[in-house]
């Protein structure tokens, strides 16, 4: 036991008396908002001109943002409309905004209830039918006579996980409102994502439209130049750097949350060797720890039957099957949820989910047509099987699935 004492002291004297290449490394975090946020004022100059009408008590148009992840969407709705609420309360227009994450948030229940607590209204979290709920909510908006900007980001996921209901009741609260009024900021990834709503829920939006494309290498560069002059010492950070880390983003969608990991996990790995400088060999290293990272975080968090099916795909790559096809895995899912006594899903429903895990590039599936015999998609893993089963090791039923050998789905 001493031993393991003295093994953490001697860690946590090093880390206290170590080199310190960091000032502030909250800064190279993707939910920090800068004082500066270059090449994006074409943006943000366009989301201030579409709200401002709030300040003189009109209520602003509905506004959808498109642009893959890390093009700076959220940081630049947070940035207008924290500066939005600064001008409106020197002014003592009643202006309020609220931010919530879809995907985090969940259900339309609890974003119910965050609408709610931004009016001042405190809602249980269970017992109440969701129409109830929203009533409150509308009720608590006219007593306060609020101006509400409803920020709905990865509003995709909301949608598809819950339907358009919640987007039609906020578009058409504004009809009994007389003294409030609600806007609405619609974040995605998805520039396709419009296609889910139904015709009376896009009618009633009226929205606007602005579009983030993805950042060059140039301007990731500038990005983590500013942010690096706070983030760490004089000295610490050389351009080459700043250069791979932009590189290396903008070879992926121009991502600068990408920018970002890489140059602050690259400075905790040297501030951990305690090195005096951050090198390029520690962007190397801190790009192989997100890769694996971001990859495992992915897998442990799919669904139950995700998980089922890309045990079958591993099964069958283990087994050195050839050719693998949608009804090759379908058969091995279906035996492994008889053997755990689940309910197997169809086959169309698998297709699907094989799509999902295509798209998240878990696995590879390409489409194959045989002519009169139809299509059918070739699959195989798109991520090596040692991620896989590490990922899953603390799932003690995925895990024992894994183990499984070709004589198990092999057999009738």
């Amino acid at each position: 036991m001493s031993g393991n004492t003295d093994q953490l002291n001697d860690i946590f004297t090093k880390f206290l008396h170590g080199k310190k290449l960091f000032v502030d490394r909250q800064v190279l975090r993707p939910d920090f908002i800068p004082t500066n946020l270059p090449h994006r004022g074409t943006q943000l100059s366009r989301i201030a001109k579409i709200m401002g009408p709030v300040l003189t008590g009109t209520r602003g148009s509905n506004i959808f943002i498109y642009g893959k992840t890390g093009t700076g969407k959220t940081a630049v709705v947070k940035f207008v409309l924290n500066h939005l609420l600064k001008v409106s309360n020197q002014m003592g227009a009643p202006v309020k905004y609220c931010y919530v994450n879809c995907r985090l948030t969940g259900t339309i229940y609890r974003v119910i209830i965050k609408l709610g607590e931004s009016v001042g209204l405190k809602i249980p979290f269970t017992g109440l039918a969701t129409s109830e709920v929203f009533d409150r909510f509308e009720n608590a908006l006219e007593l306060n006579q609020v101006l509400l900007i409803v920020v709905l980001d990865e509003i995709d996921a909301l949608i598809k996980n819950h339907g358009d209901n919640l987007i039609y009741e906020l578009t058409r609260v504004n009809e009994t409102l007389k003294n409030a009024k609600v806007s609405i900021i619609g974040i995605s990834n998805d520039l396709l994502f419009k296609d889910l709503l139904d015709p009376r829920v896009l009618s009633s939006l009226g929205e606007e439209e602005v579009v983030f494309r993805p950042y060059t290498a140039l301007e990731l560069k500038d990005i983590l130049l500013e942010r690096a002059k706070i983030a760490f010492h004089e000295n610490v950070v050389d351009t080459g750097v700043i250069n791979l880390c932009s590189a290396l983003a903008a070879a992926e969608h121009g991502d600068a949350r990408r920018a970002l990991d890489l140059l602050r996990v690259a400075g905790e790995i040297a501030e951990r060797d305690n090195e005096n400088k951050v090198l390029e060999v520690h962007v190397r290293y801190a790009q192989n720890k997100i890769e694996q990272d971001r990859v495992s975080l992915v897998l442990k968090t799919l669904p139950i039957h995700s998980k089922l099916v890309l045990c079958s795909i591993y099964l069958l790559q283990k087994a050195a099957v050839e050719n693998v096809i949608t009804g090759d895995v379908y058969e091995v899912y279906s035996k492994i949820c008889n053997d755990l006594n689940m309910e197997p899903l169809t086959q169309r429903r698998v297709s699907g989910l094989i799509n999902e895990l295509d798209i998240s590039g878990i696995v590879n599936a390409r489409l194959v047509n045989f002519g009169r015999y139809g299509r059918t998609k070739k699959i195989r893993l798109g991520v090596s099987t040692s991620i896989i089963s590490s990922a899953f090791s603390d799932d003690s039923s995925i895990e024992r699935v894994l183990t499984y050998t070709p004589a198990f789905f092999k057999k009738s």
